[in-house]
Parts: structure tokens; C-alpha cells; sequence
């Protein structure tokens, strides 16, 4: 405490954090979003993402001091990325209110309230863009300034207003969006992954307002004639940019973990039917082809193809009257009813493949009983096949009474 006490700037100079991270981060996430939002194109709430995400990229390249540097030689004009980094952050700050209006109240939301928020925030910030603009010209800005700008000319007149315009803009626009999320993230029902989300967009945004309020309190310093600068050069830079981590992070969590959440179901389910596969492979000689840089998707349909395909014929070997004594068997085990239909199957099925491998193939039986329900269960089957004890339990369970019968005979 005494450290930072004594040297504040040079206490948080050692948690400085390059403008380029967060543009590394936010090009992620725009790169783990760009399937998605050219797939649906037409969805405009994935397209006001894909904006964003872009903005928000442009404001941490343009804002990096070697482009600020670039941008001013280019053009000729000192300070020139001044109004043009404002832009882009004020910018940014309304489609961030335009985004959460539309994801919180949904597309269907047609409602003239919605509207008219949507056409207010519009033309609030095209206007302030415009005026950012205006001031610009209007003021005296001769020397450069990389990373000192907003103190530097805090007391010239236009550039001052121009400065606190920006501030207050992106404050306003970080207050509002930051109040909504942290309402949506209250409201009942959401799902797990965009709740966390929410939440990492809520902090986001919350650290956005330590920015706002480090820059204006270094500015309203100079007013006084004290020297804060180290709040804007020192502390506001490395809180934009982790401001803008968890933003990205949380615009892609939701998605990112859907996506991770989908491939590991449909692996686990190809994964799964590995026992009925291995089976069903055994009682026709064959199995599925191999296809070279097969989907997940794609691997699964085809195992569950082949595993039904063998299941039709072999139906016809099918015992009912052992499936309903196995079945009955298993609820004497102790199995609950699912499970017990699911090994009742599995007896039915080894026994049908047991009698195919005794039959010739001219004495099969033309037809066998319906596997309608057994062939919607496969993924169950297969999971019973993976306990052969309890199959086998079963098994003599069920073949009890039928012994018992024939020694009384």
C-alpha cells in the first residue's frame, strides 16, 4: 500500500497489458463466430454480433500507439486518430446498446417502444460521431501526442469539449448496457452457459466504467491544475483492455460451449453404441466403411444406420416370450423398468445372434415379431451390453422357470 501510495504509475506499469492481446482475443472470437453468422446470414442479431466484434477489434488497432503513430504520418494531420479513435469507440459503445436491446427483448420484439430505443440510440451516436468530427476541426491540436492526448489537451478549448464528449458517450452508453445485462442475468430460466456469459459481459462493461471514470478524473485534475495523468496513461489502458477480454470471452462462451457441449453428446453416443456395433458386426461379417474426414455428425448417423440395417433381418430370430421373461427376470434383480427393458433386449438380441449362427440361411424364419421400440433404444442396449454379469444374471434368471418345467415333466 505504501508502493502505490508513493508511486502509483509505476506500481501499474507492471500490469500493463498490450493493446494486441485484446485484439488476438477479439479476432478469436470473431473467427469462432464467422461460420455461424455466414451460415445465417440473414440473422441480423448474429450480424450485429459480427459488427461488434469487428469494431471492437478496429478500436484496440487503431488505438495501439504505433497505429496511432502510423495514421498521423499517413494522413498529414497531427493528432488525426484522435477523432478517428473516438469514432470507432463511440461507435462500438452503440452497437454494444443496439445488440443487448435486440438479444434481450428477441428478434420477434417488433414493439414501437423497441423501435423508437433502437432509432434513438442510432441517432445519438451518429450524432456525437458527427460533433467528435466538428470539434476536431475546430480546435488547435499541433503537437502529437501517442498516449497522453486526452490530458495533454484537456484545458484547450474544442479538444476539451471533444474529450469529455467521448468520455461521457461511451459512459452513458457503458451505464445503460451494463444496467441490462445485469437485469437479464436476474431473470429466470436462462441456460447455464449463458447465464456465465452474461456475467462475464456484466464485468466487462463494469470495468468499462472504471476507465471512464479514471479518464475524466485525470481530466477534471488538469482542470484543477493537479496532475493525475498516471490515471489515464497508467490505469485506464490495461482496464480497457481486460475490459475487452472478458467482453469477448463472454460474447463466445455461450456459443463455444454449445458447440464443445454437442461434440462430446454426439461422441458420447458414437461412443456408446460401440458394443451393439461390435456386435451387429459379428452377426453379419460386415461393417461400416471407412470414410476419410468424416464429421462426428456423420460417423454417428452411419454407426446407428448399419446397427438398425443388421437389427431388421436378425428381428426374425427374436424370442418374445424370452424377452418377457427377461424382462421380468430383471425387475426380480432389482433393475428399474428402463433398465430392465434394456437388458430384456440385450438377452433378446445375443440369443437371436446365437440362433442365426445355428440356422441355414434357407431356414430362417420369412418374418419375426415388431422391433419398432427396439430399434429407437439401440443407444440403451448397447449401454446394457457393456455389463455382461447382469446379462448374464439375467439370462439364468429367465431360463429358470422353463428348466423347472421340463424336470417336473
Amino acid at each position: 500500500m505504501t508502493l502505490l501510495a508513493l508511486d502509483p504509475s509505476g506500481f501499474l506499469s507492471e500490469f500493463y497489458i498490450s493493446f494486441w492481446i485484446p485484439t488476438a482475443v477479439l479476432t478469436a472470437a470473431l473467427v469462432i463466430k464467422l461460420p455461424t453468422i455466414i451460415r445465417l446470414w440473414r440473422d441480423p442479431l448474429l450480424r450485429a454480433v459480427g459488427g461488434l466484434l469487428i469494431l471492437a477489434c478496429a478500436v484496440f488497432v487503431f488505438c495501439a500507439p504505433s497505429t496511432i503513430a502510423a495514421v498521423n504520418r499517413l494522413t498529414g494531420v497531427t493528432n488525426i486518430s484522435a477523432p478517428w479513435c473516438y469514432s470507432l469507440l463511440t461507435a462500438f459503445c452503440g452497437s454494444c446498446l443496439l445488440l443487448i436491446i435486440t438479444w434481450r427483448n428477441g428478434l420477434s420484439d417488433r414493439s414501437a417502444a423497441t423501435r423508437r430505443a433502437m432509432r434513438w440510440v442510432v441517432s445519438v451516436y451518429s450524432g456525437v460521431i458527427v460533433v467528435l468530427w466538428v470539434l476536431f476541426l475546430l480546435a488547435d491540436a499541433p503537437v502529437e501526442r501517442l498516449t497522453d492526448l486526452d490530458t495533454y489537451y484537456a484545458n484547450t478549448p474544442f479538444m476539451r469539449e471533444e474529450i469529455v464528449l467521448y468520455l461521457v458517450a461511451h459512459a452513458v452508453a457503458v451505464l445503460i448496457t451494463s444496467r441490462l445485462v445485469w437485469n437479464w442475468v436476474r431473470t429466470e430460466g436462462l441456460d447455464l452457459w449463458l447465464r456465465w456469459g452474461l456475467k462475464l459481459l456484466g464485468v466487462g462493461y463494469v470495468l468499462n466504467l472504471i476507465f471512464d471514470a479514471s479518464k475524466l478524473t485525470a481530466v477534471a485534475a488538469r482542470w484543477c491544475g493537479r496532475d493525475l495523468d498516471w490515471l489515464s496513461t497508467n490505469l485506464a489502458p490495461p482496464v480497457a483492455a481486460l475490459s475487452a477480454i472478458l467482453i469477448a470471452v463472454g460474447f463466445i462462451l455461450p456459443h463455444a460451449a454449445q458447440y464443445l457441449h454437442d461434440r462430446w453428446r454426439i461422441r458420447l453416443a458414437h461412443r456408446e453404441l460401440r458394443p451393439l456395433y461390435r456386435l451387429m458386426r459379428s452377426a453379419s461379417g460386415d461393417g461400416v466403411p471407412k470414410v476419410l474426414r468424416a464429421t462426428p455428425e456423420l460417423r454417428l448417423t452411419r454407426r446407428e444406420t448399419f446397427i438398425r440395417d443388421v437389427l431388421l433381418p436378425l428381428s426374425r430370430h427374436i424370442d418374445t416370450v424370452l424377452g418377457g421373461r427377461s424382462y421380468d427376470a430383471a425387475l426380480g434383480l432389482g433393475h428399474p423398468p428402463e433398465r430392465a427393458r434394456a437388458l430384456a433386449a440385450a438377452v433378446c438380441i445375443l440369443d437371436a445372434v446365437e440362433k442365426k449362427a445355428r440356422t441355414p440361411e434357407s431356414a430362417e424364419p420369412a418374418d419375426g415379431p415388431d422391433t419398432t421400440n427396439l430399434l429407437q433404444e439401440i443407444g440403451a442396449v448397447s449401454r446394457a451390453l457393456r455389463r455382461p454379469d447382469d446379462i448374464e444374471a439375467v439370462r439364468a434368471r429367465a431360463d429358470a422357470p422353463a428348466e423347472s418345467v421340463a424336470v417336473h415333466e
